[in-house]
């Protein structure tokens, strides 16, 4: 009976104060089980892209003499396979080609034989650039280097062997040829071969007969290879698909032992997106964990808002006899009620986070389980936490000589005393100083070992940053309340004559207040620091977009067929608001051969983006203008002048092809700085140089792309330019956005736009919550001294500066301190995580307009509190005072 009358009594007398810990339960459990979705979902999604990625799965090299077929076998029972396919490799002497009277030679190179069906099967290997896709095939670079077209007759020299002609068919680039040319079975951490610069493919059926006689008698000149694309029905997380494909191949060697050995390609990109995979775990630390703290402790403090009561109901429970078990029977009752209602709600919150966010999808995946029940037991531990444990301490230490330890002067909590919020601050600026100065890497993935490891003291610096300002708010907020006449001069705007009296009645009610302007501090520094965080992650990600594509817009030509002959009439097409043209030519830097970059160095930040850290001065400005006012400066990329120990101001000599006879002549530059990054260049070694000053020294002032900065949206602009560089061979018309589904050198190759929606959206909850439901109830727990002055001549508007003052007192100072908190927890994380940036960010991005939203929220909360307070103590002055 007395169980069913506590219910009753709980869900009828507490509904408002039961609804708010339930509320705070559920935002634990649904931030909680949304995010741990959402990182599954991206994992598989980074699973999904890398596998697209790969031109080859498996190469597999065999053993001179070795049946293709019989390979095929085997890998038949090792797993299911869509395409193995044999391919040709043959090491030749070099090329010889007659044209326009002139006789054009090469080095060493290779003649692949390829089968019918290749470039269907393996359609990333080829592309097609002037001619058939079919027949004697000639690479773009050896087809510059023996300045031949379709239909010229190039000589093959044989090892050993007689030269042999043959006919042009097409010229293609081999966009993965890294890979394709690699040496399989190459020991791990040697340099890896740079591919050939000349290669000629023909079909299986003409290779064959060509290069029978020189694999007989020199059988190390030539080899087969099986290109294999197995069934991608692989494990969603990257290093569970990573250590699968890793056990297959295994298996696969071990049963061509002594005949093949398996290359890896995939494999070894699944192994590099590992360090993408826990990164997004670390991200889900660093900006989920916070906000379910945060609402674990919103919980709290809304219990303990109830502290008074529950004292005046265990005193008549034990006046009516109730044990001390009896009473925590009843608080179970509580307990179970408010994780049953926050389960509920919280999961229904999760799902519809999910529909928001689009993350559904993985509902049914184990990971997404995993974090579903670890979320509800987090729950579960909440609820116990808010009821049974404030229950349990109360009853255990509601005794008069407790009463009486606690009349007296207030001891400073312990904390305050040891200094812990100083120590803490000061752990975070160590650690935060180390990790600025020492450049380390937040994710360790160790070449050719499976796992991969996170750094997680790094996680300190971040944690001790916001605990430690948590705690140094809370002990300045208890300064300020213990100070009344302070107190009173700031409240005076508010409250005007009862400044006094609203600042001493602040000040003793201190307990509450501290509670709630910390509970602000902290959910508006989670706000400000994970917004600020995303904004600057989706710039950067658009910044490296931007970097790998070019520009909003690049249309890449060939050297035939350089996308440069159409600057005039790309740059007047509408919705260009600026066209450059860039130079893609190749120097060899000793015997390495790089990319080489022309540029107008005074006008190429037009139309596309070019950002201080692309530079080693840290200044973009300044180097460009360097580059345009030394015609002959390069900039060197800052591997290159490792290796070559170069120092600023030394003559370089780069030898060049020559337009005039297809020859590389040197032409010598001067070494102005380092440039770590540029549009379109790749990673390791490249160089850029003045457009003029290259056309001029190889007689050649083609362009062979073009940058378009777009006036509206890239995509539209790059269908409208499409057709009209239609009928440029081999041209290609690429994006930003396009370009940004594709990039993979760090975690912005995953789209976010999802994880800083369900956050933010989470944040305003937070906040919403801290700011007005800790007030209000703070306030209703006071609603008797409300009355009493009712009841004693006091006026609405008299009533109301209580209201108003403690409103603002809480929200403007709990606001101000959680923005500052938040912008140097934001500066902290970019930091920490500067491996996910490429480049790092000059700077944070702030999002005001959602900042402005936050302060519209607290607004609206603290008025819609206010008002609420003021109406419920006009209606309710008899009912209190018949209760006293």
């Amino acid at each position: 009976m007395l169980t069913t009358l506590w219910l009753k009594g709980i869900t009828r007398r507490r509904s408002g104060r039961l609804a708010a810990a339930a509320l705070g339960v559920a935002l634990t459990v649904a931030l909680l089980t949304a995010l741990g979705s959402f990182i599954a979902g991206a994992s598989a999604t980074m699973t999904g892209r890398a596998i697209q990625q790969v031109a080859t799965d498996w190469q597999v090299q065999l053993a001179p003499g070795t049946d293709p077929a019989a390979a095929a076998a085997a890998l038949a029972q090792t797993t299911k396979y869509e395409a193995a396919l044999p391919v040709g490799y043959a090491d030749v002497a070099g090329f010889v080609a007659t044209t326009g009277g002139t006789t054009q030679q090469t080095g060493a190179g290779k003649v692949l034989g390829l089968p019918d069906t290749y470039r269907r099967q393996f359609p990333q290997q080829l592309r097609p650039l002037l001619g058939s896709d079919q027949g004697v095939l000639v690479m773009q670079q050896t087809a510059a280097n023996l300045h031949v077209a379709v239909g010229d007759t190039v000589a093959i020299q044989r090892v050993g062997q007689p030269d042999v002609q043959v006919k042009v068919a097409g010229i293609v680039e081999l966009p993965n040829a890294d890979s394709l040319f690699q040496i399989v079975g190459q020991p791990a951490k040697t340099a890896p071969q740079a591919p050939p610069d000349n290669v000629l493919l023909l079909p299986m059926s003409e290779w064959q007969p060509l290069f029978a006689a020189q694999q007989a008698a020199r059988p190390d000149s030539v080899r087969t290879q099986l290109h294999v694309r197995i069934s991608h029905d692989l494990p969603s997380d990257p290093t569970a698909a990573y250590t699968y494909v890793q056990q297959l191949a295994n298996n696969l060697e071990a049963r061509l032992v002594g005949v093949g050995i398996v290359g890896d390609n995939l494999a070894a990109r699944l192994g590099g997106v590992r360090q993408d995979s826990l990164y997004a775990r670390v991200l889900f630390l660093f900006l989920g964990l916070p906000g379910a703290v945060l609402a674990a402790v919103l919980t709290l403090a809304v219990a303990a808002t109830g502290a008074a009561r529950r004292r005046r109901e265990q005193a008549l429970l034990r006046l009516r006899g109730a044990s001390t078990s009896r009473i925590l029977g009843l608080a179970s009752i509580e307990a179970v009620l408010l994780a049953s209602l926050g389960l509920a709600l919280g999961l229904a919150l999760a799902w519809l986070a999910g529909l928001l966010v689009g993350t559904n999808a993985g509902l049914f995946e184990a990971t997404t389980w995993l974090w579903t029940l670890l979320a509800a037991f987090i729950g579960l531990l909440l609820a116990g936490a808010a009821i049974l444990l404030p229950a349990w301490r109360t009853a255990r230490q509601a005794t008069v000589v407790q009463a009486r330890q606690a009349v007296g002067s207030e001891r400073p909590p312990l904390y305050q005393r040891l200094g812990l919020d100083f120590v803490l601050l000061g752990v975070a600026g160590l650690i935060y100083w180390q990790a600025a100065s020492s450049g380390y890497h937040l994710v360790l993935a160790t070449e050719g070992v499976a796992q991969t490891a996170v750094d997680y003291t790094a996680f300190l610096a971040p944690f001790c940053l916001w605990l430690g300002g948590g705690l140094l708010t809370m002990r300045f907020a208890r300064l300020l309340l213990l100070r009344s006449k302070l107190l009173t001069r700031l409240l005076r705007p508010v409250a005007h004559n009862l400044s006094g009296v609203v600042a001493a009645a602040s000040s003793r009610q201190r307990g509450l207040l501290v509670r709630g302007l910390v509970l602000v501090a902290l959910a508006t520094s989670f706000a400000v620091s994970t917004a600020v965080f995303n904004t600057t992650y989706n710039v950067q990600a658009q910044v490296d977009a931007e970097l790998t594509n070019g520009a909003d817009v690049a249309v890449t030509g060939t050297a035939a067929a350089p996308a440069g002959r159409l600057l005039a009439k790309l740059a007047a097409t509408q919705g260009v608001a600026a066209a450059q043209p860039l130079m893609h030519r190749f120097a060899y830097v000793g015997t390495d051969l790089q990319d080489m970059f022309g540029v107008d160095a005074s006008h190429i930040q037009q139309s596309t983006t070019i950002a201080n850290a692309y530079f080693g001065s840290g200044n973009a400005a300044a180097t460009l203008a360097a580059l345009a006012a030394q015609p002959d400066g390069v900039l060197v990329a800052a591997e290159t002048v490792k290796d070559f120990q170069l120092q600023v101001g030394d003559q370089i000599n780069l030898r060049l092809q020559s337009a005039k006879d297809q020859q590389y002549h040197i032409v010598p530059f001067h070494f102005l700085g380092v440039v770590r990054e540029f549009p379109t260049a790749p990673k390791d070694s490249f160089l850029v140089a003045n457009a003029s000053y290259l056309a001029a020294q190889t007689s050649n002032p083609a362009a062979e792309v073009v940058l378009l900065r777009a006036k509206g949206d890239a995509p539209t602009l790059a269908a409208a330019v499409r057709p009209l560089v239609a009928d440029l061979p081999g041209v290609r018309v690429t994006d930003l956005e396009a370009a940004a589904q594709t990039i993979s050198s760090s975690l912005t190759a995953v789209d976010l736009k999802g994880l800083t929606l369900l956050e933010l959206s989470f944040a305003v909850l937070l906040l919403v919550g801290a700011s007005g439901l800790v007030l209000a109830l703070s306030l209703a727990e006071r609603r008797r001294s409300f009355a009493i002055l009712s009841a004693l001549g006091a006026k609405q508007g008299q009533i109301a500066a209580f209201f108003w003052s403690e409103g603002l007192l809480l929200n403007i100072g709990g606001g101000m301190t959680g923005v500052l908190l938040g912008l140097g927890l934001a500066q902290m994380l970019v930091k920490v995580l500067t491996g996910v940036f490429d480049p790092a960010p000059e700077g944070l991005s702030l999002p005001l307009g959602y900042l402005l939203v936050l302060v519209m929220a607290i607004a609206a909360a603290t008025i819609g509190v206010v008002v609420l307070m003021r109406s419920l103590a006009r209606q309710q002055v008899a009912e209190v005072l018949r209760d006293i």
